[in-house]
């Protein structure tokens, strides 16, 4: 991971890196909100400028170019946004429309904008007439700003003038990624040197892009919206928020976002509804094959002090109702791995969960424009349209059919592929057409039945972007910020392993060695931050990928197992026979640490995240009121007592911290 050179953006961290507390986190509402103290204030025409109050200072948008400044409280003048880099034409006069709202259009591109103050925050609303497009918030601009956070995975906070991203294998510079199904969660936001910062929210992410540029070495972002009326996209929203600087107070805004709009889920009242959801607490993750899914292969498990589990299985044969009693008696969760996602020919389908009955193939593919079928996983078949299935369902109950029979063995989770990710569809297919929103929707609603419907089942998706939050409890993959390059290392076979041999696929249990750009770009720890966890911890449990077991990576075990213990999220594996004989006392021995700490926390909110040494790698988090406190040294140096390599959690009322070193173990 890197050595990082002297920059605006190290300096800066230098100086407040010791006593970066969140002070943004003022409250914790009912709901695990962090919360901000907003202020209202009136909407002021002056000529081209609108000026609206928000918590912090006074925002100030120029219609004529949609560029947006900000006047703090103690006197500094902030670019928030660059001049639009779409030309806009003439805007016409402003209205005020009533308390701290204006109104105001630009007839040449057919657009009208609301700006209002929306809990303290600014809001801009672009309403579209046609089909154009807007390249726009133009971010970054500021010469105060040291930091980028972006939400891949769990998140990344990038100072600007690093040349690893900006021109080199970072490979932000001149790259682009979808909003929608790119990004975790729908935002970014910038430090602008000493305890200032900005959050930009896009709750309209459908159609939304962000680019990234290096003018002068100096990381920017642009965003992009494309209006379109057949996908539904004719709004573009995006709200602005001054924050205290602190790498994941766009997380914390985001969260106070969704709370105030009964958007935020609770693990708390996911456990009310369905008790099972409790053995996700203290649990760690693990797909099963062989002996391991076998109730031998349970009570191996639970011998070696193992008290939580999820057991996931994918592929013939299932474990049967024997295993399912044991693991249930054990305290675990067990359940199959499905998608709704993809068809194939059911004489030649390679896998069970492509087969389905009657014509649901080829009459149910997503359709492009031209009436050809989306092919679907790897070159398999056609992904199967969400808007088919929901016109079919009260009818042929092709959904509640393959999950009941799923289950048949007793299993009490399910873990539905894709349909929590980004990867949406606009369908064209006569009787099932769809935009990309109808599809977000068709999912959620079938997500809920599943979670919601009978005793209903412990559910988890992939990567689970923000909007299905309150629908899931669980997810693999958002924790991951997966770079370009490991989906180029997978499609190596030789590397990476293949899916033989079937009792042990090479694909999950060959270990591999990332090359040192690819594991700088996912793993170094003074690049990570917990945006998905400020965002959502304590409305679902986020892991990361399901390809990413904790063995798979030798390289990264140490910091994948500090970064858990302190985002207070579980590891997962793969385990079959010969892996619990050699890992199984590594991983009882990590998850028996774990567990006390995701079962008091894990449906806590994380109300703080500071970074406490120059070089960034002695980390902090708390939960709650202080419910846990954890402190981890990514470096090779002792700080404060803790040696490098090893976690201290502390538990409200513990008279001493727990130590983990994760390296003692192996």
């Amino acid at each position: 991971m890197p050595t990082k050179t002297s920059s605006p953006g190290h300096a800066r961290r230098r100086s407040e890196t010791r006593f970066l507390a969140l002070s943004i986190a003022l409250a914790v509402t009912a709901a695990g909100a962090t919360t901000y103290a907003f202020t209202a204030g009136a909407e002021q025409p002056h000529g081209n400028q609108v000026e609206l109050a928000v918590h912090g200072g006074t925002a100030v948008v120029d219609t004529a170019t949609l560029a947006v400044r900000a006047r703090t409280g103690d006197g500094r003048d902030l670019t928030l946004s660059g001049a639009s880099g779409t030309d806009l034409g003439a805007p016409g006069p402003v209205t005020r429309t009533g308390q701290g709202q204006a109104r105001w259009s630009y007839p040449e591109r057919g657009i009208d904008v609301t700006a209002r103050t929306d809990h303290g925050r600014l809001s801009l609303r672009l309403k579209a007439g046609r089909d154009t497009s807007v390249s726009w918030p133009v971010t970054g601009t500021d010469a105060a700003s040291s930091s980028l956070q972006l939400p891949r995975g769990e998140g990344l906070d990038i100072p600007v003038k690093d040349a690893f991203w900006t021109t080199g294998k970072g490979g932000l510079g001149d790259s682009e990624v979808d909003v929608s199904e790119g990004l975790t969660l729908p935002l970014w936001g910038y430090s602008l040197g000493k305890k200032t910062g900005v959050s930009y929210l896009t709750p309209t992410d459908i159609g939304t892009t962000l680019g990234f540029t290096a003018p002068g070495g100096r990381l920017r972002t642009t965003a992009k919206h494309t209006f379109d009326g057949g996908d539904g996209t004719r709004d573009y929203t995006v709200t602005f928020a001054l924050t205290d600087g602190n790498a994941v107070a766009p997380a914390a805004d985001y969260r106070s976002y969704l709370a105030e709009r009964g958007r935020l889920g609770s693990l708390k009242r996911k456990i009310e509804k369905n008790p099972a959801t409790a053995k996700l607490l203290g649990a760690f993750h693990a797909y099963t094959w062989g002996e391991a899914r076998t109730a031998r292969g349970v009570e191996r498990l639970r011998k070696l002090g193992v008290d939580r589990m999820w057991l996931g299985y994918d592929g013939e044969p299932y474990p049967d109702e024997a295993a399912v009693r044991a693991a249930k008696k054990a305290g675990y969760l067990t359940g199959p791995y499905d998608s709704f996602a993809n068809g194939q020919d059911p004489k030649s389908a390679d896998a069970p969960n492509s087969r389905w009955p009657g014509t649901v193939y080829p009459d149910f593919c997503v359709r492009d424009a031209h009436g050809k079928p989306e092919t679907g996983f790897g070159g398999r078949g056609c992904y199967l349209s969400s808007a088919a299935f929901e016109k079919a369902e009260p009818r042929h109950h092709y959904l509640a059919e393959r999950t009941r029979d799923m289950v048949a063995n007793g299993a009490d989770s399910y873990f539905l592929d894709v349909d929590a990710t980004g990867e949406l569809f606009r369908d064209h297919g006569k009787g099932h057409r769809m935009t990309k929103a109808d599809d977000r929707e068709n999912r959620l609603a079938r997500m809920r039945r599943i979670a919601e419907t009978g005793k209903g089942l412990v559910l988890g998706s992939e990567t689970a972007q923000a909007w299905a939050n309150q629908v899931l409890a669980f997810d693999h993959g958002g924790g991951t910020p997966a770079a370009d390059g490991l989906w180029a290392l997978q499609k190596d076979r030789e590397k990476w392993g293949g899916y033989y041999p079937e009792n042990a696929p090479g694909v999950f249990f060959k270990p591999v060695h990332l090359s040192a750009d690819l594991a700088k770009a996912m793993y170094d720890p003074r690049y990570r931050v917990p945006l998905y966890e400020t965002a959502l911890h304590g409305s679902l449990v986020n892991t990361e990928r399901w390809e990413l077991s904790y063995e798979k990576l030798p390289d990264q075990k140490t910091d994948r197992a500090l970064l858990a213990m302190l985002y207070n999220t579980p590891l997962n594996y793969v385990l079959d026979g010969p892996s619990l004989k050699k890992h199984g006392a590594e991983l009882a021995a990590l998850q028996k640490y774990f567990s006390p700490l995701h079962e008091a926390a894990g449906t806590e909110p994380l109300t703080s995240y500071r970074r406490l040494n120059a070089d960034d790698t002695v980390q902090r988090t708390v939960f709650g009121r202080g419910t846990l406190t954890v402190t981890a040294n990514f470096g090779t140096k002792a700080y404060e007592g803790l040696p490098g390599g090893c976690v201290d959690a502390r538990l409200k009322g513990d008279d001493e911290p727990r130590r983990l070193c994760p390296a003692e173990l192996g």
